[in-house]
């Protein structure tokens, strides 16, 4: 790891505040040059401040370096790559970047492909953003052919999905409750899963998904995991028992010409819930999914480099991370989630509304030994353990970071990632309050983010009165 030189704390305290007044006059110099001009010392009037954000732009870059420029940084990079020396680890293939904003305060190998592990997420996170809406919708459409009396379809029911990646039991239940307030309790044909794009379960196959989607409509059928399912919704929520008679189905083609009608649009979680979903337990397939429906891993990082990435830093074959070829720097690593925190901003979402925070969420960061309210993507494969997120602290604010470590010991480098983040906040002390750049609002399993709300079953055309 390279030292640069640098000024002493004191000059580098002195020049750092004077940056800050320089700032500051920036702000008040013409409203300061009238209150203080010639006539001596005036009571400022009319100034408005309410209105004005007086905090440092720090649009000079120089004053930007400077306050992200600390060797206290760098010691504690160098004594966290020096103990992992000590432990065996090739110091060439452990990637670090520590940054306040966009200025780096420490790194080794920053600007290195690294194998990212699940890491690769945060650029599928990305891409979704760059393609949706934070509040968008996946629709699974529910429609029949034949004809309904009485209670009994006489033909097939027919499920148009929309990838959907977090089409679970819950949603299954609520939308069989829904099909049975429209007086559908029996199938006399099929269970028709068209159009190719209806999973379930975090299970790829259409056929698999549509098997458990007609066994989960049917409460005599329920094995012990739906219901468990079904435990997660208010006590005497109704089961639903449709009968479906014939077979699942599958067709490629899209049916939305051959249905005599359509019953339910279901809509999926917002997009903002569905990514947290998707990184809080680091799923594979909800990635893929995700991935695959913006074009794949080359779509994926294209979207990064045209939001700044560099093409060199940034290597890709799928969106979940499996596999070594899935490489980023750490740079980079840092830089997306910094872009997707600019894109979640203006829509009132901040980076905790679809990363794990610790102390609030489970998944992959529930046995870590982590400052409470860091933000984190986690990362692993057989030889790679990453981290990357953002962590408050009191003097420097949010301090960004990303550790690529390459070696065999999971447990020690997932250990040893905890230790830095937490020297980290022990030399800038512990923000005595979350920034709301970190704080959530997007909480799964709680209103308005509940799995199985049959506010989002809408009915689309009523079948026949009997």
């Amino acid at each position: 790891m390279t030292r640069l030189p640098v000024a002493p704390r004191q000059i580098r305290t002195s020049l750092l505040s004077l940056g800050i007044g320089l700032a500051l006059f920036s702000v008040f110099g013409l409203k300061l040059g009238h209150v203080f001009g010639g006539r001596g010392w005036q009571p400022a009037e009319n100034m408005a401040l309410g209105s004005i954000d007086i905090r440092p732009a720090w649009e000079s870059a120089w004053i930007r370096e400077l306050a992200a420029d600390d060797p206290a940084a760098e010691e504690i990079v160098s004594a966290y790559l020096s103990g992992l020396s000590t432990a065996g680890y090739l110091i060439d293939e452990q990637g670090v970047w520590v940054a306040a904003g966009p200025y780096p305060m420490a790194q080794n190998q920053g600007d290195t492909l690294r194998p990212a592990a699940s890491l690769t997420k945060i650029a599928t996170t990305l891409a979704a953003l760059v393609t949706w809406e934070p509040e968008s919708h996946f629709e699974t459409l529910v429609g029949w052919r034949g004809e309904i009396k009485d209670g009994v379809l006489t033909g097939d029911l027919v499920i148009e999905g929309g990838n959907d990646p977090l089409f679970v039991s819950e949603e299954a239940i609520a939308l069989g409750n829904a099909l049975e307030k429209l007086n559908i309790r029996r199938v006399t044909g099929d269970l028709i899963i068209a159009g190719d794009s209806f999973t379930m379960n975090f299970e790829t196959s259409p056929s698999k998904s549509g098997q458990i989607l007609k066994q989960v409509l049917n409460s005599a059928e329920w094995d012990y995991a739906i219901s468990s399912s079904y435990q997660n919704f208010p006590p005497n929520t109704p089961k639903p028992s449709i009968q479906i008679d014939g077979q699942v189905k599958i067709s490629a083609a899209s049916w939305k010409d051959q249905v005599s009608g359509w019953l339910i649009r279901h809509q999926s979680l917002p997009l903002v819930a569905v990514l947290k979903a998707m990184n809080i337990y680091s799923n594979n397939p909800m990635a893929e999914q995700v991935a695959n429906m913006v074009g794949g891993s080359a779509a994926v990082m294209s979207k990064a480099i045209e939001i700044g990435v560099m093409p060199a830093e940034l290597s890709l074959v799928n969106g979940s991370g499996l596999g070594e070829a899935n490489q980023m720097s750490p740079r980079a690593a840092v830089l997306m989630l910094q872009k997707i925190q600019a894109l979640l901003q203006p829509q009132g979402y901040t980076l905790a509304d679809i990363f794990p925070v610790t102390g609030a969420d489970g998944g992959t960061v529930a046995d870590r030994n982590l400052p409470a309210n860091t933000v984190v993507k986690t990362g692993t494969l057989a030889v790679v353990s990453a981290l990357a997120g953002a962590v408050p602290t009191a003097e420097r604010g949010i301090v960004w970071f990303s550790l690529l470590n390459y070696g065999a010991g999971l447990d020690n480098l997932r250990s040893r990632q905890d230790q830095i983040i937490l020297a980290i906040e022990q030399q800038w002390g512990k923000a005595t309050e979350t920034p709301p750049e970190l704080r959530t609002t997007v909480n799964i399993g709680q209103a308005p983010y509940l799995f199985g709300d049959p506010g989002r079953n809408q009915p689309i055309t009523l079948p026949p009165s009997p």
